[in-house]
């Protein structure tokens, strides 16, 4: 479970971490910076385990991983959006990040609600609401993708195992 941080549509990746701090690329630098540009403490205040939520075409922009590696390195257990832009959601499962498009959760999750996340099922439970939303779920595979944290470590493991 974790505190919902809500932002709007077209969050671009410059938004989700500005160009000027890729001057290094350490995930603990990045996460340091996360949202800077938002207006917001969110790389100060997050914690482990809070969920991020976006409206429509969230991660647009350009095409590099720092923006999902960013978000992943300040603890985000899981981003729910109405949409996202398609270079994004890919380089986030990439990375092992989960992502979820559900935009019936988005209008029903204010900043600071309690969020409880079944990624096996797709359940989206608003705990301070009571409210429970079902978006897709990821197949097994996606499921062990995002488990080994991502496409190489999930890659790597299937080699050992060969």
């Amino acid at each position: 479970m974790g505190k919902a941080w809500k932002f709007g549509h077209d969050i671009d990746t410059d938004v989700i971490l500005p160009a000027r701090y890729l001057n290094k690329s350490t995930p603990e630098h990045l996460a340091a910076h996360c949202m800077e540009d938002a207006g917001t403490q969110f790389a100060q205040e997050v914690q482990t385990g809070d969920i991020m939520v976006g409206g429509k075409n969230f991660g647009c922009g350009s095409s590099r991983e720092h923006a999902p590696i960013a978000i992943k390195a300040c603890g985000i257990k899981v981003v729910i959006a109405e949409s996202f832009a398609r270079i994004f959601y890919r380089n986030a499962l990439n990375i092992g990040l989960p992502i979820m498009e559900c935009p019936e959760a988005v209008a029903g999750i204010t900043p600071g609600d309690e969020i409880e996340v079944d990624l096996a099922t797709g359940i989206i439970e608003n705990r301070t609401t009571a409210q429970q939303f079902q978006a897709r779920s990821f197949p097994p595979f996606m499921q062990e993708l995002i488990q080994a944290g991502g496409l190489i470590p999930y890659v790597k493991g299937r080699r050992k195992n060969a």
